[in-house]
Parts: structure tokens; sequence; C-alpha cells
């Protein structure tokens, strides 16, 4: 009598069908049971008789509820169930709308994912509870201990905005403009080095990881305050 083997099940949500497609063959290939979804209601759909063992989710799905939101849900429904989130932002706290995730969530950055090899490594890894892969140079994984509003500072350098426009934006002075931006460049690394532009680095960057940022209109630039008098601009906005 032959002995059934167990193969693990992993559902893939992602709401960009190339994506979806790709990480789905990349994991069948790998020898998992793979079921795919568009969204996190038709996840929560087909989620019970499915009874995955990890999810790999996207955080930004289009719509709510959010990747966050439903790696809560399947938490409280299936404890034993890990977690991968494969996204745009490199943590939760920098995705918008996202309110803490479950324990022993994994990050995979897509921008870092180099080959299908180190997407299973990472799946492997959640899947075992042990240490995962790195992946990406250190100035992308900087990206990470970045603030919601360092990020969108970036997002404003990578359409092209002034310190002055930024500073109307944000309702802050320059001199505040100008210090948030120096922190955000030594947190990235690019501080110190005089033969680069740190400024368009900072941008490639940015645009690497989450796509060229829609355009916007600038800012008008009147009124903005100067150093005299203004608080100073902090990371927590």
């Amino acid at each position: 009598m032959e002995t059934s083997q167990w193969v693990r099940r992993v559902l893939v949500v992602e709401d960009q069908p190339l994506m979806r497609a790709l990480v789905g063959d990349a994991l069948t290939h790998a020898g998992f049971v793979v079921h795919t979804a568009g969204s996190a209601v038709e996840a929560l759909t087909e989620f019970d008789g499915f009874d995955p063992d990890l999810l790999v989710t996207d955080i930004d799905l289009g719509v709510r509820p959010n990747g966050v939101d439903l790696a809560n849900i399947v938490t409280v429904k299936a404890p034993h169930c890990a977690i991968v989130f494969l996204t745009n932002y490199p943590n939760a706290s920098t995705a918008p709308g996202s309110a803490g995730v479950p324990p022993k969530s994994l990050f995979v950055d897509k921008a870092a994912v180099q080959s299908a090899d180190q997407l299973i490594g990472v799946v492997e890894a959640a899947l075992t509870e042990t240490e995962p892969p790195t992946l990406g140079s250190d100035r992308d994984s900087a990206l990470s201990s970045l603030t919601r509003s360092q990020l969108d500072l970036l997002r404003y350098i990578s359409l092209g905005w002034s310190n002055s426009a930024i500073a109307a934006h944000r309702g802050s002075s320059i001199r505040g403009v100008e210090k948030l931006i120096a922190r955000t460049l030594e947190s990235l690394g690019l501080a110190h080095d005089s033969s680069t532009n740190p400024r368009v680095l900072a941008a490639s960057i940015f645009i690497r990881h989450f796509g060229v940022p829609e355009v916007t209109g600038v800012p008008e630039v009147t009124g903005v305050p100067e150093v005299t008098g203004v608080p100073e601009v902090t990371d927590s906005a």
C-alpha cells in the first residue's frame, strides 16, 4: 500500500495578473500546490476549502481588504498558516492603511528578487520559521528603515519637485525639508559620496522599487515659511 505524500499548499494573492501568474508558476515548479486569487475577497472565498500552509500576498491589492487585512484574518482563521508579503513596500509600516502584521510574517521586496530560487528560499524560511535569505543591495534594503514621511519625500524628489515645492506641499519650512532630505540621504548611505548626485541616486532607488510615480501638479510656492519661528520637521508626520 502506497503512503500518500504531504504536499504543501500555497495561496497567492496578487491583483496584477502577470505577477500573479509568475509567482504561481515558480511555486508550482518547486513542487507546491498553488491556488491564486486577485483580491482578498476572492482569497477568503476559497480559503477554507483549500486550507493553505502559506499565504503569499501583496499589500496593495487595489481595494480593501488589503494584504495586511487579509493576513490578519487568515491568522485568526488558521494560526498555522505562514505569511509572506511579496510587495513593493519594504515593510508594513510604510504601507498605506496597514495596522500591524501577524507575528513571524516575512517581507519580500519585489524589486530585490532576482530569481525564482530566491523567492522559494523565502517561502521555505517562512514555512520552517528560519532566517530568510538576504535579498537586494545594502542601499536598496535601507528603504526598510525609512519612515512614511521619508518615503513620501523620495516620491516628491522623483517627481522633480524643488525643496520649495515640497515645503509648500508639507506646510513646513524650506530648512525643515532640507534637514529631512539630509537625514533620508544619510539613511540610504548617499550623504557622503561627493562623486555622484545623491538626489538623483535617491530618486532612482525609489523608482526601482515603486515604479515611476504618478505625475501630479507641482504645489505653488508662494507663502512658504522660512526658518524663523517655524517648528522643525519631524519624521513622524
